[in-house]
C-alpha cells in the first residue's frame, strides 16, 4: 500500500502524509474548542480558569522541541516537568493593575497548562528551556540510540 505525497512547494522536499498527525491536530483543536465553551472541565489536573497556551511541536534529527507562546510571562511563573513520558508546562499569571476603569479584556490570565506525550525515544535527564520574547521554547533531546547514524559503505 502507498500513501500519498504531499508537495508544499518546490524548495521544500515532498512530505508523506502522517494521519496521525491529523488526529492529534484534531484533538488539540476539539480540546481548545472545548476548553473555550467549558474552560477546560474534565481534564486531568483540572481546575476552573485553566487555559492552555497555543504550542507547536518539531521534531529534529536530535530532539523534540516545543515553542509555547506565553506573553507577558516571566521565567518564575512557569513550571516546566517530566513525568512518566509526559511534558507538562504550567504556571500563574496575575491580573495587570490598570490605571482608569477597565473597559474589556481578551488577555488570558490565571493558571495554564501545556501537555505533551512524549515518545520513549527521548532523554528526559537532558531537556533544557528558554524563554525569550514571550515565546517558552523546550528542548527534549532524543536519546542516543533513537538518533540518525550514517553508515559507511565499503567496498566488498
Amino acid at each position: 500500500m502507498t500513501l500519498p505525497v504531499l508537495r508544499r512547494s518546490e524548495a521544500r522536499p515532498a512530505a508523506r502524509w502522517d494521519p496521525f498527525t491529523e488526529f492529534e491536530d484534531l484533538y488539540d483543536r476539539m480540546g481548545r474548542l472545548m476548553d473555550t465553551a467549558w474552560g477546560g472541565w474534565g481534564a486531568p489536573g483540572w481546575q476552573a480558569g485553566t487555559w492552555s497556551p497555543l504550542a507547536d511541536v518539531t521534531e529534529t534529527g536530535d530532539a523534540y522541541i516545543i515553542e509555547a507562546d506565553l506573553p507577558g510571562v516571566k521565567r518564575d511563573q512557569v513550571s516546566i516537568e517530566v513525568t512518566g513520558g509526559e511534558l507538562v508546562i504550567s504556571g500563574e499569571t496575575a491580573p495587570r493593575e490598570h490605571e482608569g476603569m477597565l473597559r474589556r479584556s481578551t488577555r488570558r490570565q490565571g493558571r495554564f497548562e501545556y501537555r505533551a506525550t512524549l515518545p520513549q525515544d527521548v532523554d528526559p535527564d537532558k531537556v533544557s528551556a528558554s524563554l525569550a520574547d514571550g515565546v517558552l521554547t523546550v528542548t527534549v533531546p532524543k536519546a542516543e540510540a533513537a538518533r540518525p547514524r550514517r553508515i559507511e559503505i565499503t567496498a566488498g
